[in-house]
C-alpha cells in the first residue's frame, strides 16, 4: 500500500511511458527482419555468428547492480526515521536492531573462521623440533654436474631442496 502521492507518480509515469511507445511505434513503420547466422555471404564480413555479450559479463553485471540496489536500500532502511518511512507508505520492515547485529555476526563469524583456519593448520603440520621439517619422502638432493668445458653452455640443474647444513652455513657464516 503506497502513498497516494506515490500512487499518483506512477500513474502519471506509466501513462509517460505508454504513451511515448505508442507514439514511436505510429510515427515509424517498423520493418523486421532476421539474419541466418551462418550466412557469412549476408554480413560481408568472415566473422562468426555468434554476437552479445558473454553469459558471465551479463552475470556479472546484474550482480553489481542488484549489490549496488540492495545496499542502497540497506542504508536507507538502517538510517531513515521509522515516521518517515511509514510516511511514504512502507510499513513492514525488520527492527532496526539487525542493521546493527547482522555486520557483526558476519565480522565476528569470519574472525572465527581465520582463527580456526590457523589452528587446523598448527595442528596439522609437525612440530618445529621434528625431521619431517626438514627432510620427507620427497626432499631431493642436489645432482653433482661437472662441466666439460669452461666456455661451454651450462644446462639447468634439475629441482632439488638446498640442505639445512649449506642454509646455515649462509645465514650463519660470519655471526659469532
Amino acid at each position: 500500500m503506497l502513498h497516494p502521492f506515490l500512487q499518483q507518480i506512477l500513474q502519471l509515469w506509466r501513462q509517460d511511458i505508454l504513451g511515448e511507445c505508442l507514439a514511436f511505434s505510429k510515427r515509424r513503420k517498423a520493418t523486421v527482419s532476421f539474419l541466418d547466422p551462418d550466412d557469412k555471404a549476408a554480413s560481408g564480413f568472415g566473422v562468426s555468428g555468434d554476437h552479445g555479450p558473454k553469459s558471465s559479463e551479463v552475470y556479472g553485471f546484474v550482480g553489481s547492480i542488484t549489490t549496488v540496489v540492495a545496499t542502497v536500500i540497506f542504508f536507507v532502511w538502517a538510517y531513515v526515521p521509522e515516521n518517515w518511512l511509514q510516511a511514504i507508505g512502507i510499513f513492514y520492515y525488520p527492527n532496526k536492531y539487525w542493521a546493527l547485529a547482522v555486520p557483526t555476526y558476519a565480522m565476528v563469524t569470519i574472525l572465527l573462521a581465520l582463527l580456526f583456519y590457523v589452528g587446523l593448520n598448527f595442528m596439522s603440520t609437525s612440530p618445529p623440533t621434528s625431521l619431517n621439517t626438514i627432510f620427507d619422502e620427497f626432499s631431493r638432493e642436489p645432482s653433482t654436474f661437472i662441466p666439460s668445458r669452461e666456455g661451454d653452455e651450462q644446462p639447468i640443474e634439475p629441482i632439488s631442496d638446498i640442505g639445512i647444513n649449506k642454509i646455515n652455513d649462509l645465514m650463519f657464516k660470519n655471526v659469532k
